[in-house]
């Protein structure tokens, strides 16, 4: 699966809880909602109810006190109920729309309210119009409680009324207190799933991706340092072109270095044979010489001796330049490592190269673990070339060290015949030198030599010199 397909995945999934979460919460919400509306609507009916029923006891107290006191201002909450139960009673109906059962009870109400409406007006007309009548309804009305018991049956079906009202608002109480435990539950339970898949989805990709990309560095840090291994990827994504690609580099670049090292094996056999090839016929050169010099010395013109003589010269040149390419080749051999006293092994180079005449400065040099006969190469090289080219009679040569935090960076400096600022980067160049060709000392080889070493070792080295000023020569080397 793809890094691209892997994210959408996981972007995907946190999407479609994030939408559950916000439908589950809607749901929830509208029943809230509809439970909040019913319990508003519920509070309504029983403050109806409560209102209707008090007015209806508002009636019947104001009856009785006319009856008792034949008091006609009584009436007056008597005829005011008798306009306000009718229109009570009718809104609760609307209140309480399809519940049957409520419906029923009201209509109770209604016809019990009607009947002790009937009963009061009828005993309150008798009382006022026809006193006879009025005896004859007392003896068979009054005093039998036919209003009272209308009265209980009234009181009975309100309580019946709020009664189921009040099962009913509890009911929907619990379900608005169970909608809100559950949203509260479900945002819960979608944050915490949310979260977990983002997190661990992040975790994945993160972890998958990094772990490829480790190996594809640790793979790039190998071919630079010359392992040309190769990368497992098993994956088929975007980098796995780039997997392919560096297999593909490391393959081709194993196989170009292990042409190299074979090639440049024939060449040092090849080198080797050379030289010995060469000084062969150079030394019976000088052995044809030096004969004719001692077999025909009194024969020989003045003229004839000064040529004879250019010619050990020149031969003992040409040695030099084939020992000096033989000591190039041999650099490609490797050592271990060792410790090593800088300040020793330089002493040492220098008591055997520096002519007592000069004056040699050595600073603290640190101790190194590292290959011995490449850096005292670099040391004798860099101490002779200061000692060719700096006159014996006040030569001076520093030699100093400033350690930083991964390398040390040594100088090798002089006080010799310096080098043109345009000859800084050609000096490094194999059988460049300064020098005439005639004088034997100087190959050319010495700092191509130097220059190779401090490459093959990942260093740097560079100079500072002006002519007639001196020369300091600036290398790095790292301890192993």
């Amino acid at each position: 699966m793809k890094l691209s397909t892997q994210i959408l995945v996981a972007f995907t999934l946190v999407i479609l809880l994030s939408v559950a979460d916000s439908y589950t919460n809607y749901r929830l919400s509208k029943k809230v909602y509809l439970n909040s509306q019913f319990l508003a609507g519920s509070e309504e009916i029983i403050r109806n109810s409560n209102k209707t029923h008090k007015t209806i006891i508002e009636m019947q107290s104001a009856f009785r006190g006319y009856l008792l006191t034949d008091d006609e201002a009584f009436l007056d909450s008597y005829f005011t109920g008798l306009k306000k139960v009718p229109d009570l009673i009718k809104d609760q109906e609307l209140r309480i729309g399809n519940n049957n059962t409520q419906r029923s009870i009201l209509d109770s109400i209604s016809l019990l309210h009607n009947s002790w409406q009937r009963y009061s007006e009828q005993i309150i007309k008798s009382r006022t119009e026809r006193p006879d009548a009025y005896k004859n309804l007392f003896e068979s009305s009054l005093k039998k409680y036919v209003g009272k018991k209308i009265n209980d049956d009234i009181a009975k079906k309100f309580t019946r009324f709020d009664r189921i009202e009040y099962k009913t608002r509890k009911h929907h109480t619990d379900m608005l207190l169970e909608s809100l435990r559950n949203a509260r539950a479900f945002s819960l339970i979608f944050l915490i799933l949310t979260i977990t898949v983002g997190v661990l989805s992040t975790i994945f990709i993160m972890y998958v991706t990094n772990k490829r990309i480790t190996s594809m560095v640790r793979l790039a840090e190998n071919i630079s340092k010359g392992n040309f291994t190769i990368v497992k990827d098993t994956r088929n994504d975007e980098l796995t072109a780039l997997a392919t690609s560096l297999n593909t580099m490391s393959g081709k670049l194993d196989k170009n270095i292990h042409e190299l090292k074979n090639r440049n094996a024939e060449l040092n056999k090849f080198a080797y044979v050379v030289s010995h090839d060469l000084k062969a016929p150079i030394r019976g050169i000088h052995n044809v010489v030096s004969w004719i010099e001692e077999d025909l010395e009194d024969e020989l013109s003045p003229e004839l001796k000064r040529y004879l003589k250019i010619i050990p010269k020149k031969t003992k040149r040409m040695e030099a330049l084939i020992n000096g390419l033989l000591d190039f080749a041999r650099l490609n051999v490797t050592v271990p490592p060792e410790y090593i006293d800088t300040n020793a092994m330089v002493q040492e180079i220098a008591d055997s190269i520096v002519p007592r005449n000069f004056k040699l400065e050595i600073g603290m040099l640190p101790s190194l673990v590292t290959e011995r006969i490449k850096l005292e190469q670099v040391f004798t090289n860099l101490i002779s070339n200061a000692v060719k080219y700096t006159q014996h009679d006040n030569g001076v040569i520093q030699i100093s060290c400033q350690t930083f935090m991964h390398f040390h960076e040594f100088s090798v400096k002089d006080n010799g015949i310096g080098i043109a600022r345009e000859y800084h980067q050609k000096i490094f160049e194999i059988f460049q030198t300064l020098r005439e060709q005639n004088e034997e000392e100087s190959t050319g080889v010495g700092l191509a030599i130097v220059k190779k070493i401090i490459d093959d070792q990942q260093e740097y080295i560079t100079l500072k010199s002006e002519l007639g000023k001196g020369t300091e020569f600036i290398f790095t080397w790292r301890n192993n």
